[in-house]
């Protein structure tokens, strides 16, 4: 089977004079229904390489493949970004409608998709995420969590293979970003291939596969167990860790034994407990 997403030494620069790459010789594969997280520092270029897999932009050398369709073939560009949605991080840029259903409807509408099928799919789009209860309300009424459900029920409506979030959660305050969290293992559980670029390494810990990126390059790549138990190697590409592994590492410290790949507050309390026991 083809992989979701696939990336091949590919290089992109907003500028051709310059010789500095925002994504400079990224190779990577994303398989089917798989959550992947994109780390990285301001400017290492996680953000342009997201914007590849929706054909936003398009790589200077190099291919990326959407489930196989190369994203520079241009008559196909409906059909990549039918594949792979893309939700970014203002909501408030992607909600055009005064009310909720409007809103995830106006995409479908604009394709002349038939009524009868439009109402279906925003229904099952609103309750997977969480907002059908909203259906009637204005957008400028919802919480900034509310807003980004919304903006993702949009692109769920298309009824996309995959799911690219570029720092979905940055401008939520805590509650939001956990009902976005959420709304992304729902998606995932129904076998929505998730990408999900973020500043927040408990979002991070919760993927199947974390990806870090520095100067246009990917320099760790791993499970959020490998990529966090490597706590100073983070350091050094300005990141942080979670909380809980940074307890870990105190704990350590200390001269307490804490196994390495504890990087989850559960994980972090379950080895506190068989520790005192």
């Amino acid at each position: 089977m083809e992989p979701m997403l696939k990336a091949q030494d590919v290089r992109f620069r907003y500028d051709p004079e310059r010789p500095d790459y925002a994504v400079d010789g990224v190779s990577l594969e994303v398989k089917h229904g798989e959550f992947v997280a994109v780390l990285g520092g301001n400017g290492s270029g996680k953000s342009t390489l997201a914007k590849h897999f929706n054909a936003i932009l398009l790589p200077e050398t190099g291919t990326v493949l959407v489930e196989g369709i190369d994203t520079r073939t241009e008559e196909k560009l409906y059909d990549i970004r039918q594949k792979a949605g893309m939700v970014f991080q203002n909501p408030d840029n992607q909600i055009v409608a005064t009310i909720v259903e409007e809103d995830v409807a106006f995409a479908l509408e604009n394709l002349g998709v038939p009524s009868e099928e439009i109402r279906t799919r925003i229904d099952e789009a609103m309750k997977m995420t969480g907002i059908y209860e909203c259906r009637e309300k204005a957008p400028y009424k919802l919480s900034g969590g509310q807003k980004q459900r919304v903006a993702i029920a949009g692109v769920i409506a298309m009824r996309p293979d995959c799911l690219i979030l570029d720092e979905a959660t940055a401008m939520l305050d805590p509650r939001g970003r956990a009902a976005v969290m959420n709304t992304i293992h729902s998606l995932r559980a129904a076998g929505i291939t998730i990408v999900s670029i973020t500043h927040y390494m408990e979002e991070a810990a919760q993927a199947d596969r974390v990806l870090v990126m520095s100067h246009g390059r990917i320099v760790m790549e791993g499970t959020p167990e490998q990529v966090f138990s490597q706590t100073e190697r983070l350091k050094r590409y300005r990141l942080d860790v979670p909380q809980a592994a940074e307890l870990r590492d105190a704990l350590v410290a200390a001269g307490l034994p804490m196994p390495a790949n504890v990087i989850t507050p559960e994980a972090c309390a379950q080895a506190l407990y068989d520790l005192l026991r």
